[in-house]
């Protein structure tokens, strides 16, 4: 049953994004490659080069304009996407201090928040708490409270709840607020790719997580994260 929710759900998450992203490679901005690559590229070593390519686009955007803030996250995002398709912790580490910057500038920045809880919390699910704060910083308290921010500060979107709940689920497919979150996602605004991405793989965990069936919960979690089907674990 976990491999059947795990299938579908994969094949959902990367045909919703090969629709979202249509337009030419080119003309894409850093967000919209990095949604392709966090989605739809069905190997590693091609969402990474995409990856690079949009951390190359909002480079070049900074050259032109230092403080502008799509560019900073993008970039911060692209680095961090670079360290979890490479393990380089030097990356990852970079990555935390450009979010934590971005917030230091304006704590009430939603996507900031998201991304940095999403840092935090993907590193305890990668290293194990102990090892990922030792290593590389990453705490699960400190996770949880940034995206618990995120979801505070982002309006009626699907996007907050969804990735804050699949976050939670991952680790811990039997948390409350993790299927609480999921069913507010499900429910939410949809007016990016983004979000709709974020509230059909909402949608879709709920039918396992009424089943009870935790061993699918998980799995479909984990595959319907950013990179999600390439976890050794899936």
């Amino acid at each position: 049953m976990a491999q059947l929710y795990g299938r579908v759900g994969l094949t959902m998450m990367v045909g919703l994004a090969g629709c979202a992203i249509a337009a030419p490679a080119q003309a894409q901005s850093a967000r919209d490659i990095l949604t392709q690559a966090s989605f739809a590229d069905i190997d590693q070593a091609s969402a990474l080069r995409r990856v690079s390519a949009a951390y190359n686009v909002a480079g070049a955007a900074l050259r032109h304009a230092p403080e502008d803030h799509e560019a900073l996250l993008m970039r911060a995002l692209a680095l961090g996407y670079r360290a979890k398709l490479t393990g380089n912790r030097t990356d990852a580490i970079a990555a935390r201090h450009q979010f934590e910057a971005l917030i230091t500038l304006n704590p009430r920045d939603a996507e900031a928040q998201l991304a940095l809880g999403a840092w935090h919390i993907g590193g305890v699910k990668k290293l194990g708490a102990i090892m990922g704060r030792a290593a590389i910083g990453a705490q699960r308290g400190i996770g949880f409270s940034a995206l618990d921010k995120a979801v505070a500060l982002g309006g009626d979107r699907a996007l907050f709840p969804g990735l804050a709940g699949l976050l939670r689920l991952e680790l811990d497919p039997r948390d409350p607020r993790g299927r609480t979150l999921a069913e507010a996602a499900a429910r939410a605004g949809v007016p990016t790719p983004l979000d709709r991405i974020m509230q059909r793989a909402a949608a879709a965990i709920l039918n396992p997580l009424r089943a009870g069936d935790t061993q699918a919960v998980r799995r479909l979690a984990s595959q319907s994260l950013p990179f999600g089907r390439f976890d050794d674990d899936n």
